[in-house]
């Protein structure tokens, strides 16, 4: 660390641990900082936050746009966000520790600039094999982005306002990157293509390292050990096991599961590496991380709640979008959407930013799977002929649930991983990482597979129903063919046109049904969630009710 960055302590060291042997007045806490430097810090973070989640999302919301801008098929084109999680997944924990090492200030502003030099990079990539070059670069400059809007955003705020107000508003920051991107793509697209969307983003990434270096870091760091050459040999590993992960999360569904053999290569590879990286780790005197820890009762309870969430949480990121896309919508025509997303997720951040008390946890996860489950069953009664205006009231509920469930579960993980020691967060990094990052490619991955096994299942079930000699079916055939009357003139043109519309049309409902399955399992699964949780808080509360008579007796 810098000599300007004293070491700060974890909030549970007491005090006489720090304390000199002689008898000494303790020292006073520092002023508080004025609203408006809070305010000002806060919406920096906010803008280092959106800025490194648009890095991401524009690339996902207009997919098939840069398909088209860089030749590419979809399958192809989809390894522009496989290359980009690739390295994305794991970096955060090696830059930990080396932030720790060269100084806060100077991290930020190196992270900033090699941050600023992949987005401009990004404006002379014309072709796919350049672009995955350049993506793989972007996605190692935007690992330390998120770390880096967090700090930002809890800066300013005093210490017993950055786990109740700062996480909220931070969370709430780094989910707002697909909203965002939803809603400016259609004009950035209009304006000037693939190159308008990596301009704006370029341009944010210039105005926040302006911000960066006119306004430095007001507060130290925690400090961990420095980094040795075990550190590394561990992180390789973790880095292409996770790596590893996340391509085949992405790719997957897309080459499909079993048809590719390199998927299964990649799977291998991936369980080998990160059973190295355990057995490295379990026979260390102070390991990078902590795998005891990590397989302890209570953070393998936290693991499991955060990847339930992430998978219940890819309908609305992943399920309601291309539910849309399915049924021929583009961006600027559910723009409603979007807002619905954005706005409910601020006012949940805000809402649980009053809320989030240490005991009110439960309370607040009771209410998010509540909100959750209802909204997911009120999405399972789409058909073809809804829109998004008659789904806002449902992704409301959602996107609400989003913003209720995170903050308090990442609060009680870093309280968790304090208690034990500022190391222990490298720990927890790991954790928070794979559930966030990791655990959304594999949330979207079971999505879009089970919406894929459906659809092949309602397409064989309506097709089996179609009999060309069926008089209704005839009848549709000849209605659909009527569109090329005017251009074709031969019958049998005519009745093989109309029945290729008519296998559109069945392939479209096949796909309706798959997404309203795939919402009510989501709803279900989020309805025994809430029945689980109930069961367990009676449960405790029985106990402690019981506990004060035993005693007594």
């Amino acid at each position: 660390m810098a000599d300007n960055e004293p070491e700060l302590r974890s909030p549970t060291q007491p005090a006489a641990a720090a304390a000199s042997p002689q008898p000494a007045a303790a020292a006073p806490p520092p002023p508080p900082h004025s609203t408006g430097l809070v305010v000002t810090y806060m919406a920096v973070g906010v803008l280092v936050a959106v800025t490194q989640g648009l890095g991401m999302s524009l690339v996902s919301v207009n997919l098939r746009q840069l398909a088209g801008e860089y030749g590419a098929t979809t399958n192809e084109a989809i390894w522009l966000l496989a290359i980009y999680m690739a390295p994305n997944v794991s970096l955060t924990l090696l830059l930990l520790k080396l932030r720790s090492q060269f100084g806060l200030r100077r991290f930020a502003e190196i992270a900033i600039i090699i941050f600023v030099i992949t987005s401009l990079v990004q404006l002379w990539a014309t072709d796919l094999q350049t672009a995955l070059v350049v993506r793989f670069c972007s996605g190692v400059a935007a690992s330390p982005m998120s770390s880096l809007a967090i700090l930002y955003i809890l800066d300013g705020l005093p210490r017993e306002r950055k786990l109740t107000v700062g996480l909220p508003v931070a969370l709430t920051a780094m989910v707002a990157g697909t909203p965002i991107a939803g809603l400016i793509s259609p004009t950035l697209l209009n304006l000037g293509g693939a190159e308008a969307l990596f301009m704006f983003e370029a341009g944010l990434a210039l105005v926040a390292l302006g911000m960066i270096i006119r306004l430095p870091l007001l507060t130290p760091t925690l400090t961990f050990n420095p980094l040795n050459l075990l550190d590394l040999v561990t992180y390789a590993f973790l880095a292409v096991g996770l790596g590893s992960l996340a391509i085949v999360t992405v790719t997957g569904r897309y080459y499909w599961w079993f048809e590719a053999p390199w998927i299964g290569a990649l799977i291998a590879l991936a369980i080998v590496c990160l059973a190295v990286a355990a057995v490295i780790e379990l026979n260390r005197k102070e390991p990078l991380v902590d795998v005891r820890w990590l397989s302890s009762k209570e953070i393998v309870h936290f693991t499991g709640s955060l990847l339930l969430f992430r998978l219940l949480l890819s309908e609305q990121s992943t399920g309601t979008r291309q539910f849309f896309s399915q049924l021929g919508l583009l961006n600027e025509q559910i723009s409603g959407f979007y807002w619905v997303v954005l706005v409910s997720g601020a006012a949940s951040g805000f809402v649980c930013s009053r809320l989030i008390q240490p005991g009110k946890v439960a309370g607040i996860h009771l209410l998010s799977l509540t909100l959750l489950a209802i909204g997911t069953g009120l999405d399972s009664q789409a058909t073809a002929q809804t829109r998004p205006e008659q789904m806002y009231f449902s992704q409301m509920l959602v996107g609400f649930a989003s913003g209720l469930f995170l903050p308090p579960a990442m609060a009680f993980g870093f309280i968790a991983a304090l208690k034990r020691g500022p190391n222990y967060l490298l720990s927890f990094v790991i954790v928070f990482l794979t559930t966030q990052r990791l655990g959304a490619l594999f949330g979207s991955a079971v999505f879009g597979t089970f919406v894929t096994w459906r659809e092949q299942f309602h397409s064989a079930h309506l097709v089996s129903r179609l009999v060309p000699s069926d008089p209704l079916v005839a009848a549709r055939i000849g209605q659909l063919a009527a569109s090329y009357k005017s251009v074709l003139t031969d019958a049998v043109q005519l009745k093989a046109e109309g029945s290729v519309l008519l296998a559109a049309q069945v392939q479209k409902q096949a796909y309706v049904l798959a997404y309203t399955d795939a919402f009510f399992v989501t709803s279900v699964i989020a309805t025994i969630a809430v029945i689980v949780l109930v069961l367990y808080l009676a449960w405790r509360a029985l106990l402690d009710m019981v506990r004060p008579v035993q005693a007594e007796s």
